[in-house]
Parts: structure tokens; sequence; C-alpha cells
């Protein structure tokens, strides 16, 4: 078992950055793979970026692609999402997530309760 605890969501104004983290307990997390997805209102839960659990892969969607970094610290068990240019587009409860094995869009067992983002034109 796995438990994430993400922070650092807020306001902010278009073009504005945040920086969410997400800390990992449990179970070892560094043999997972780190993920964060968003729900905006109205819409699905959608996937927005992972990283491997060496942090040398990365896959992001192409809305965030330039805009957005993954990184993790293994030591620290945390993820973090670096979210520059912020657009009104981009607000969402922002979710981390961890999947055991490699990385993918799918199938992360894990969940954090989530944290909001809230972009302002």
């Amino acid at each position: 078992q796995v438990q994430l605890v993400e922070s650092g969501g807020g306001m902010v104004q278009a073009g504005d950055s945040l920086r969410l983290s997400c800390a990992a307990s449990g179970r070892t997390s560094l043999w997972y793979t780190m993920g964060w997805f968003r729900q905006a209102p109205g819409k699905e839960r959608e996937f927005v970026v992972a990283i491997d659990r060496t942090g040398r892969t990365t896959e992001y969607i192409e809305s965030v692609k330039g805009r957005f970094t993954i990184s993790r610290d293994n030591a620290k068990e945390t993820a973090h999402l670096q979210m520059n240019s912020l657009k009104p587009e981009d607000t969402a409860v922002y979710y981390c997530a961890a999947r055991p094995g490699g990385l993918a869009v799918s199938g992360y067992a894990y969940w954090g309760q989530g944290t909001q983002v809230s972009v302002s034109s």
C-alpha cells in the first residue's frame, strides 16, 4: 500500500506558476511510476504527465509540453509538478498517482486526495 498526499495548489492568474508536490509513504514507493492527473469541472479525469521510477523517462500530454515539468526525489519519496505559463484551461483538481511497473497513462493503483488549481484570465 502506498499513501500519497498532494500539496501546492491554489488560485493564480494566467501566466503565473505553481509547484505541486506529492509526498509518498508506506510500501516502498521507489519502485513505482508516479503520475499526475487532473479533472476539470464537468469533465473526466485525464492523464497529464508521468515519470518512471528512475526519473529518467517522462511522458506529457501535448497541451502541457514546454510548460509543465515533472520530477521526483526518491531519497525524499516525493514527486513534483512545476507548472509554468498557466492557462485558464489548466483549472482542475490535480491528483498524484502511483503505479507499479513502468511508464504508462493508465493502471494507477494508488491516488492522492487531490489539490485544486484555479487559473483566472
